[in-house]
Parts: structure tokens; sequence; C-alpha cells
């Protein structure tokens, strides 16, 4: 595997993790959190959710949803 896409898949599982950590996050908390970019952020998320992990249930806040999921290192 790439260097970039084993950051990248590292950077979305920390994503993830964060979301499900805190409950509901905004777009602009996982910003100031993983200091990249929106449009960098809004990919990971595009990502999670084609995936079914996570949901937006408003516009711009993100939860995790009930699909088990699991967790390696």
């Amino acid at each position: 595997m790439k260097p970039s896409t084993n950051r990248m898949l590292t950077r979305i599982k920390s994503i993830y993790v964060f979301i499900k950590e805190n409950g509901t996050v905004t777009t602009q908390e996982l910003v100031d959190e993983f200091g990249i970019t929106p449009r960098t952020i809004q990919r990971d998320l595009n990502v999670l959710a084609y995936n079914d992990l996570i949901k937006s249930p408003h516009r711009g806040t993100w939860t995790t949803t009930k699909k088990r999921v699991k967790m390696s290192s």
C-alpha cells in the first residue's frame, strides 16, 4: 500500500474514533481537531458515510451509525 493511502486510512480511522467517542460533532470541530482543510475532512466524511459508518442528522453535524465495526491496529 502506498504511504499516502496508509496515511489517509489512518486519518479516516482516527476521525471515526473521534466521532464515536464524542457522540455528535461538527465539521468545524473535526477541522480544528485534526488540523486539516475542510475539503479534506469532507472527503474523509464522505468515505465514512458511503460505508454507512456515520450519518449527518443535521447539516454540518456528524454521528456514528449502529453499524458494527471491527477495529484493528
